[in-house]
């Protein structure tokens, strides 16, 4: 059972809130800041509801401060949800400017105040699970390169990589699009004998096919129109290093032939070139294509398929990574809120519930842009699905609903759509509504006043 600290001075007030919540939670009582602080440093509750006028002034908020400040500095992630008065609104923003999670205003009512009590455990064991997770970044996490992952198949993954890198053969890297191919490539060129050689990418699938010889094999001058230089081509620029040969199986048949050629004899001729250039640099190339298919098909060379594929490597997809989805969106987050300089503390349990079962698609790289997107669209504490770009109620994603408005414009509307959902949901009971929002009753009211969904006559 959760321990849960209540610091009220009023007899009548905390018997209330005893007889309220003794079911749920385990009870800590204190009537005065020095009797809360000895009962918070022994029991380290999560969670605290604190009256801001205490003993011995009771008419005044110096006591109700100095405990708030207390806890806090003891263990400043607790949530301490600020118990005022009807008229004391000035004392409940500044305690939010403190560091307090919430505020309640007189009188009580224990349906809504248990809402926002369960609501604040919800948000603490949120935050505890991306704390350990982060942690786990540096304690329990295999890293490579750019890499990260603990997962038994990324650990596979990292074990034949160091086995293949100080070889001098070929390898083959099959994964889908966005899994790290390059990644991979990378951290195999860091480790071999070449590390101190340079490391040449290419991507087969994005230059022309009438500029790709070009671009691998270099064009002596005069070799067609516009060639006014010698310019040498990739594969030379990666002389005493590794060319990365991504999307391979879009090369055309006819510079697959030229490849082989290399591959046996270690030599090259320039487009418009007669004479044999030799070139020693080791050839790491990568896939999202079945290239046993593509064979049968007669779309790729077996005798290029043996060549290149001496060494394999297959990268699993995220979807099969479950155990690392949750360490590389903290990671994505811990860098992004950095660089965006936003104080998010984790994600909801409704996104870990949708990052965790997407089937991602787009993988490592889905997952990144989805975090970083997240990171510059929240305006809470904690990410939630619409941050992410995944469904809303009304089916429509974020981005599409909101194409050509502005990000102050964005962020109204969707605070906007979820408070008026949330109250037509739940037919106009505010402390239904407040409570699926994560928010007291108080602080909805003040956001439907900003929205024109309220009006106090």
């Amino acid at each position: 059972m959760e321990k849960l600290l209540i610091v009220e001075d009023s007899e009548e007030i905390r018997d209330q809130l005893k007889w309220g919540f003794k079911k749920e939670y385990s009870l800590l009582l204190a009537d005065d800041c020095n009797s809360a602080l000895s009962r918070f440093r022994k029991h380290q509750p999560k969670v605290v509801t604190l009256d801001l006028g205490l003993p011995p002034h009771r008419d005044g908020t110096e006591e109700g401060f100095r405990s708030l400040e207390g806890i806090l500095n003891i263990h400043p992630f607790t949530k301490v949800i600020v118990i005022t008065g009807n008229d004391d609104r000035e004392n409940a923003l500044r305690a939010i400017q403190t560091g307090a999670y919430d505020y309640y205003q007189k009188p009580i009512d224990l349906k809504e105040l248990g809402v926002s009590i369960n609501r604040a455990f919800h948000l603490y064991n949120i935050e505890e699970e991306n704390r350990s997770l982060r942690h786990a970044l540096d304690k329990k996490t295999i890293k490579m390169g750019g890499m990260i992952g603990q997962c038994p198949a990324i650990s596979e993954v990292f074990s034949t990589i160091r086995k293949v890198a100080p070889s001098e053969v070929p390898v083959l890297i099959q994964g889908e699009s966005g899994t790290g191919k390059e990644l991979v490539a990378r951290a195999i060129h860091s480790l071999s004998l070449r590390k101190d050689g340079p490391f040449v990418p290419i991507n087969c699938g994005a230059i022309p096919e009438n500029l790709l010889e070009s671009e691998l094999f270099g064009h002596e001058k005069g070799a067609f129109t516009g060639a006014d230089t010698l310019v040498p081509g990739k594969v030379e620029y990666a002389r005493k290093g590794t060319l990365f040969l991504d999307e391979i199986g879009e090369l055309p048949a006819n510079l697959q032939v030229k490849l082989l050629r290399f591959l046996q004899e270690k030599t090259l001729q320039r487009v418009g070139g007669r004479v044999d250039i030799q070139v020693d640099t080791r050839i790491i190339a990568a896939t999202n294509v079945d290239i046993s298919e593509a064979i049968e098909k007669g779309q790729f060379r077996e005798d290029l398929y043996y060549r290149i594929g001496v060494l394999m490597i297959k990268l699993p997809p995220l979807r099969e990574r479950a155990g690392d989805i949750m360490l590389l969106a903290n990671l994505f987050l811990l860098r992004f809120s950095e660089d965006f300089r936003k104080k998010l503390k984790g994600f909801s349990v409704s996104s870990i519930d949708l990052l965790q079962s997407y089937e991602w698609p787009g993988n490592v790289r889905e997952l990144e842009n989805r975090v970083q997107r997240a990171v510059v669209m929240s305006e809470d504490l904690v990410v939630e699905p619409e941050d992410l770009g995944f469904k809303t109620r009304s089916g429509q994603t974020i981005s599409s609903t909101f194409t050509g408005m502005t990000l102050r414009e964005v962020r109204d509307r969707v605070e906007r759509d979820m408070i008026f959902t949330a109250i037509e949901k739940h037919k106009g009971n505010i402390a239904r509504a407040s409570g699926e929002l994560g928010v007291s009753r108080p602080t909805l009211y003040d956001l439907m006043k900003k929205h024109g969904l309220y009006s106090a006559s």
